[in-house]
């Protein structure tokens, strides 16, 4: 890659659930944007971060796992977002956990060879593989098996890697200007950005299965003549048995979703933040297509 012809184009981090898609983008840009839970499923939305270096740039995009079983509507809504990720971009990293290969993870490559897509394999959490020995006959058995233009290995967790695979897609990506301005991170609005804030708090605090009932809708953002940003933030959940749980004893449970993510909008946004939460019942929500065009689950 020579200076004077920079790449420039468009990387789609896609894997199974839980696989650290997430992680490895705000590892790559190196900021928060993509939210970050131990729970899968927390990635509901195409997010798109940003990475300028010498030689181009990389416009990430971060998909949402992909599901086998499509159950509910808010699950195919996900599956769509993910096929419609593969149609925008110029080259897929397809994200696997070292030493794991999964009928998920097959799933997946299925779906990047139907879009027919260039891709590469990264190869994520290799710091937990105990017994690196390993590692070269798994990949060895997988590049039998299926094609990839080349398999990399990371630790998102650790920043290990990094580099050599920002190097090694940038000069897969075509020649180009940058897509972006030299001091864009995303695509996404702060609206936005302040609901995801929000829903990690719901996925970091909550039980196994309630997360997946709640979403966040922002009614109101108003960014005041005194720097302090002020954000109304509505919590769905589909009973009121679990409106009672996300509340919790004295409001307990609703201060600390609220302190915590307002002191991550503060880091991210850059100013002082005013967050003010509710918590509402709308049932049906996560199996409703209407009500999930509302809320923002857009193919």
């Amino acid at each position: 890659m020579s200076a004077d012809r920079p790449r420039s184009g468009r990387v789609a981090l896609v894997g199974r659930p839980n696989v650290g898609k997430s992680t490895l983008l705000n590892a790559l840009v190196g900021t928060h944007l993509s939210i970050v839970s131990p729970k899968p499923q927390t990635t509901r939305h195409r997010i798109l971060g940003v990475c300028t270096l010498d030689a181009g740039q990389i416009a990430f995009v971060d998909t949402p796992g992909l599901h086998r079983s499509a159950r509910l509507a808010l699950n195919r809504s996900l599956n769509r977002a993910v096929h419609a990720a593969l149609l925008e971009v110029d080259l897929a990293a397809h994200v696997i956990e070292a030493g794991r290969w999964t009928d998920e993870d097959r799933a997946v490559y299925t779906a990047l060879d139907s879009e027919r897509v260039t891709r590469v394999l990264v190869v994520n959490k290799i710091d937990r593989m105990r017994d690196k020995s390993r590692l070269l006959p798994f990949i060895a058995q997988l590049s039998e098996q299926h094609s990839y233009d080349a398999a990399l290995y990371v630790s998102a967790q650790r920043g290990e890697g990094l580099q050599i695979l920002r190097s090694e897609l940038l000069r897969r990506l075509p020649e180009g200007e940058p897509l972006f301005a030299e001091d864009e991170l995303t695509d996404r609005s702060q609206r936005f950005l302040a609901a995801e804030m929000v829903r990690e708090q719901l996925m970091l605090r909550l039980g196994e299965e309630l997360p997946y009932a709640t979403t966040v809708e922002i009614e109101r953002f108003e960014e005041r003549d005194d720097g302090l940003a002020e954000i109304h933030a509505v919590i769905w959940v589909e009973r009121e048995g679990q409106r009672a749980i996300v509340i919790g004893a004295g409001g307990a449970m609703l201060k600390q979703v609220g302190a915590s993510a307002r002191r991550a909008m503060e880091r991210l946004f850059g100013c002082r933040v005013f967050l003010k939460t509710w918590v509402k019942v709308r049932a049906g929500w996560s199996d409703d297509e209407t009500q999930l065009k509302r809320l923002g689950y857009t193919d």
